[in-house]
């Protein structure tokens, strides 16, 4: 029992847990989380078996992410936290242990009045042990380890809810529409291309961001891997679409209205005759006889869109083929159909400002640990009637500095 208590807060079984989480980290930003068998049957072929089985298709919250993770938190508490008594003791003992070191220079009587003077103008804290009296000088330098294994361990108690807490969630939002996310805040869509002005793939949104409070984002524009962040929210460029857009007319008044719609759609004023939307189309291939095939994908811009619908007139449903521009009238309106409108799909990730704030803090007394550690090396300086002696393993500073201060009053 003892031996499995000291591998797991050693620090050989730390670094294997995060070597393990930084490989996995690794594979999870590689390979696409989160997204349907199909997709990792089409990219990875033969290979979106074994990816499934060991869940790497959402590495971040399998079992085995979150026991190292644990683990790596017990390791962190077991070898730092439980040894804060061992490091105060340290401390407390060290001005006993430095009154027990012989003088390694020794000094006139006023070369050792020139010395604790040096001294206390350094601010050194003082400490009378038995004849001699220790000057001691970075003692925050004994807690720069213990700092750092606490900031590391907040920083993985942060970052693991940094990862659980965030809500997110996938929207689609037309030109010139708002959607509204988790925590009130309302995202303007100002805009969205596929394409460039150079035909290039694109896929592009200009968004705004207006917080619960009132605070407005600049316009924005965000890509496929360029989010924008504003406040607790990530917004993504996720997907994309093309719905249909037709003009309803009512000639007799002069009423008008644009429908933009991305599914099945019956367009009419007495819920009997009008115009069923089906769908609108990339393009479509005529034939000799004039037969026509509706293209039914495109990885772009619909270069040639065409319309199918249906009209509905008294019972009696009649298939259509429109194009932009045409105009159609049925049931006392008339449905002008637009160019397509093409449409942003995104993803909106919520994260609690407080976790973020955490997690900064977290990395801030992490650097501040790690500079204790390397640059405020604790160093004593024990002193007495005839001389002194530097103590520390990292005094080498401290004893060229007194050397150069106190050669003329050194004794053979």
């Amino acid at each position: 029992m003892k031996k499995l208590y000291n591998f797991l807060r050693s620090m050989r079984f730390g670094i294997i847990l995060l070597v393990i989480i930084a490989a996995l980290s690794a594979a999870g930003s590689v390979i696409q989380q989160g997204q349907s068998a199909a997709y990792y049957a089409t990219t990875y072929g033969k290979a979106h078996g074994v990816i499934l089985m060991l869940g790497l298709n959402n590495i971040y919250r399998s079992w085995y992410f979150v026991l190292l993770l644990a683990l790596l938190c017990l390791n962190l508490v077991l070898c730092s936290i439980l040894r804060i008594k061992n490091v105060v003791k340290s401390a407390k003992n060290a001005a006993e242990t430095a009154s027990r070191v012989p003088d390694t220079v020794k000094l006139t009587p006023e070369g050792v009045k020139t010395l604790r003077e040096h001294l206390k103008k350094k601010h050194c804290s003082e400490e009378t042990v038995g004849d001699a009296i220790i000057y001691s000088r970075r003692n925050i330098g004994r807690y720069g380890t213990f700092i750092t294994h606490v900031a590391i361990l907040l920083t993985v108690v942060f970052g693991a809810l940094a990862l659980y807490l965030p809500r997110t969630a996938d929207k689609t939002c037309f030109p010139g529409e708002y959607i509204t996310a988790f925590d009130g805040s309302r995202i303007y869509v100002d805009s969205f291309r596929i394409e460039d002005d150079t035909g290039s793939l694109d896929f592009t949104s200009s968004i705004q961001i207006t917080s619960p409070s009132g605070k407005l984002s600049d316009l924005t524009e965000i890509s496929v891997n360029h989010p924008f962040s504003f406040g607790s929210l990530k917004v993504y460029q996720q997907t994309y679409g093309t719905a249909g857009s037709v003009t309803v007319r009512d000639p007799e008044t002069g009423d008008e209205d644009v429908f933009v719609m991305n599914e099945v759609s019956f367009l009419s004023i007495d819920s009997v005759n009008g115009l069923w939307y089906e769908a609108v189309y990339p393009g479509y291939i005529k034939d000799e006889n004039g037969e026509v095939t509706l293209i039914t994908s495109s990885s772009g811009s619909y270069p040639d869109p065409i319309y199918k619908v249906q009209l509905a007139s008294d019972g009696v449903y009649t298939p259509v083929l429109a194009f932009p521009g045409d105009v159609l009238r049925v049931g006392g309106l008339e449905f002008e159909f637009n160019r397509p409108v093409e449409y942003p799909g995104l993803r909106i990730k919520y994260t609690p400002t407080a976790v973020n704030a955490l997690l900064c803090a977290a990395f801030l007394l992490m650097t501040l640990g790690l500079y204790i550690t390397f640059f405020m090396p604790p160093v004593l300086v024990r002193t007495d009637d005839k001389g002194y002696a530097v103590c520390g393993p990292k005094g080498e500073s401290m004893r060229l500095e007194l050397k150069l201060l106190l050669q003329e009053f050194e004794e053979e």
